[in-house]
């Protein structure tokens, strides 16, 4: 009898270290650079070109020059996008970070098996093996940028994939499915053209990216949040630990078919910060609704 509890002890105790290692954090430390900032920055395009990424969109998080956000794509991301089509295309790109923090540049960017299970929710385990090759090339792409670390960050325990893929900050509080949605244009080419058009014109806003998934009416964009409500505002709140979240950036807009929607504030940004309090999210308890409004106004 006691061996038998013994044993079964054991195995509790197994499936427990075992499930907590399967335990994902946001983002991916991926080297240390002894470059400067554009340096690390040039580096790190020319890498991710070998490794066949197309960058889509470069730019400077709150216009810190400190902060610099390249945002790329390649042809197997778009085609797991396709394949399963609507929220999906939220995963169309990959967020990496060159961020100075004090003396040291670092080089992070979002881990494609955490963002996955939270956007592909059920069906990641059928685009697993796809982000995994994905993965070691981003991996690769490290190579020659310093010290590398490849070390996960963002989150002091990690979340497991299951609680990834039904993924909500607390009660009440929305999922991912929970869009905002923005406005419903006649045809899918008006909306982007409306976006493409207030994007221009705004002074508050700036387009970092747009990606058109090939074979869908799905349109991306990375869009950038200046202005007194913006960047500047909401990331220093949130955004003070080490490493940084850097990679948190820039908010999306998707373009579905004849809808515009985002995804609300209130699961985005906790999930880019599953640690955050609640009295840190306080905060910035206006910050959802801002983000809504300014994307809001590129549908008019």
């Amino acid at each position: 009898m006691k061996k038998i509890l013994m044993a079964t002890l054991l195995l509790l105790l197994f499936t427990a270290l075992s499930s907590y290692g399967k335990n994902l954090k946001p983002y991916i430390l991926g080297a240390e650079s002894a470059s400067s900032v554009n340096e690390t920055v040039a580096k790190l395009k020319n890498n991710l070109k070998s490794n066949n990424f197309k960058i889509v969109g470069v730019y400077s998080p709150a216009k810190k020059s400190s902060k610099r956000i390249i945002v790329v794509t390649s042809g197997d991301i778009l085609a797991s996008v396709k394949k399963f089509g609507g929220l999906r295309g939220f995963a169309a790109t990959i967020r990496l970070a060159v961020t100075k923090e004090k003396s040291k540049v670092l080089v992070s960017y979002i881990n494609l098996e955490y963002w996955g299970n939270a956007y592909y929710q059920k069906d990641f385990s059928k685009v697993q093996a796809t982000y995994k090759k994905i993965s070691a090339r981003l991996k690769k792409s490290m190579s020659g940028l310093g010290t590398l670390k490849n070390t996960p960050f963002g989150s002091e325990d990690g979340e497991e994939p299951d609680d990834l893929q039904d993924y909500h900050y607390m009660i009440m509080m929305p999922y991912f499915e929970d869009v905002n949605e923005l406005k419903t244009f006649k045809s899918h080419s008006e909306a982007v053209k409306k976006i493409e058009k207030n994007l221009k014109n705004s002074k508050i806003m700036s387009k970092v990216y747009r990606v058109d998934i090939p074979g869908t009416d799905l349109t991306l964009f990375g869009i950038g949040l200046f202005g007194e409500d913006g960047e500047g505002y909401f990331l220093p709140k949130i955004d003070f630990g080490h490493p940084k979240h850097t990679a948190f950036l820039p908010y999306e807009l998707l373009v579905k078919g004849k809808d515009v929607v985002m995804l609300h504030g209130k699961y985005r940004i906790a999930i880019s910060f599953p640690d955050l309090s609640m009295g840190t999210f306080m905060k910035i308890s206006g910050t959802p609704g801002d983000i809504e409004d300014m994307l809001e106004s590129l549908t008019k």
